[in-house]
């Protein structure tokens, strides 16, 4: 029954992760390269390529039979990754994300 119930506990645990890491390489994408440069921040390409492998790693270490074991080292760098974009690097780049607002044409 323990056994049982810390296994849910990692699958939620991981789940989360790897949501948070699909979040993270959806707004990477999403993002203009020229809001990153702009930011004082790394370039899109080395982000996209950091939360691209960290989203890989989440997937490959779900704990499910036959994969990766979720006790390593690997799954906590990649949250780590993502949650570092999400925290930091989303916010800085949200200003130059946005769109000029359109103005109503007339007749």
């Amino acid at each position: 029954m323990i056994y049982e119930l810390q296994r849910l506990i990692i699958l939620v645990l991981a789940l989360g992760a790897f949501a948070v890491e699909v979040f993270a390489l959806v707004e990477a994408i999403r993002t203009p390269a020229h809001a990153f440069s702009s930011a004082g921040k790394l370039s899109r390409q080395a982000w996209l390529a950091i939360v691209g492998v960290a989203t890989a790693v989440g997937f490959l270490t779900l704990p499910f039979p036959g994969v990766l074991s979720p006790f390593t080292f690997l799954p906590i760098v990649a949250a780590v990754a993502a949650i570092i974009f999400v925290v930091d690097v989303r916010p800085a780049v949200a200003p130059y994300r946005r769109r000029p607002p359109r103005t109503p044409q007339g007749w």
